[in-house]
């Protein structure tokens, strides 16, 4: 058995050709484009690449990416008054907060201040109870791609055994609370987990993100499984997920690629949150 492996570069054509539309029906009823602002502090290289390709898919789409930048020296303080004046801008329909941040910066301090329907990460406080409660207003950007990909996948998750390696707010929680929602039976393991295999190898579902380079390898899953890795990890070999992809390929039913998968998804699904972000102002 080979695994079908998933095309993330063709489930995110078909979202931007979808959004494109949307942005051209929106600037003839409102004669304004989606226009958000992402706030980047210091120059972390994967952050650049992330930018560039998701300025790149903006632009595709019609809407109108601009970047603010600070140097890694900046004040938290200085940061947080941009923040605000963002939040106040009525022509800025959507924020980003570009990750990682500087060890001085509190991730969770700039997120709080995000005026929540500008959260285009849907990472706010408020945005992430509201998923948790099953009102999926704005869901945060990766685990909405593990979902568009299961969706996409015509995937039947209620009463599905799914684990997710990961438990960080920003993918295995929400992660969690989408599938919860639609009554899958949820396994969340991390670091601390004793005996990881014990856990993964009864997935129908399994996604990992732990950011370890072949951490799941082939005895880590059950046959004919669904893997979904989320994880982009930099070796001397390129770019690779937690997946030892060669071995599980013929273990799994799907498979998503790394590059090439979960990515491209990713910021495809970004792109469909700025709609909302933007419609949110409107």
């Amino acid at each position: 058995m080979t695994a079908k492996i998933i095309d993330g570069r063709k489930i995110a054509a078909e979202i931007r050709k979808n959004i494109s539309k949307e942005v051209e029906d929106l600037k003839s009823k409102y004669n304004t484009v989606p226009n958000v602002t992402t706030i980047k502090v210091g120059d972390d290289p994967s952050s650049n690449l992330y930018l560039r390709l998701r300025d790149k898919a903006c632009e595709e789409v019609g809407i109108k990416p601009n970047r603010l930048e600070f140097p890694e020296t900046v004040s938290e303080k200085e940061v947080l008054n941009s923040i605000t004046k963002l939040n106040n801008d009525k022509n800025v329909h959507g924020i980003l907060i570009q990750l990682p941040l500087p060890a001085h910066m509190s991730p969770d301090k700039l997120i709080n201040a995000l005026d929540p329907k500008k959260d285009v990460e849907g990472l706010n406080p408020c945005n992430l109870g509201k998923t948790l409660n099953g009102d999926e207003q704005i869901v945060p950007c990766t685990p909405l791609s593990v979902l568009t990909i299961l969706e996409h996948e015509k995937t039947k998750l209620e009463g599905k055994d799914v684990v997710i390696v990961n438990h960080s707010n920003h993918v295995g929680k929400p992660t969690a609370a989408l599938l919860l929602n639609r009554n899958a039976t949820v396994s969340v393991v991390h670091v601390f987990t004793k005996d990881l295999k014990h856990y993964t190898k009864n997935a129908d579902i399994l996604i990992t993100a732990a950011g370890v380079a072949n951490l799941i390898k082939k005895e880590n899953v059950k046959n004919n499984a669904f893997v979904i890795d989320v994880a982009i990890v930099s070796t001397k070999d390129g770019i690779c997920g937690d997946v030892d992809f060669e071995s599980i390929k013929d273990v799994a039913g799907k498979l998503t690629p790394v590059p090439g998968g979960v990515g491209p998804v990713t910021i495809a699904c970004s792109l469909k949150n700025m709609i909302k972000t933007y419609k949110n102002c409107l």
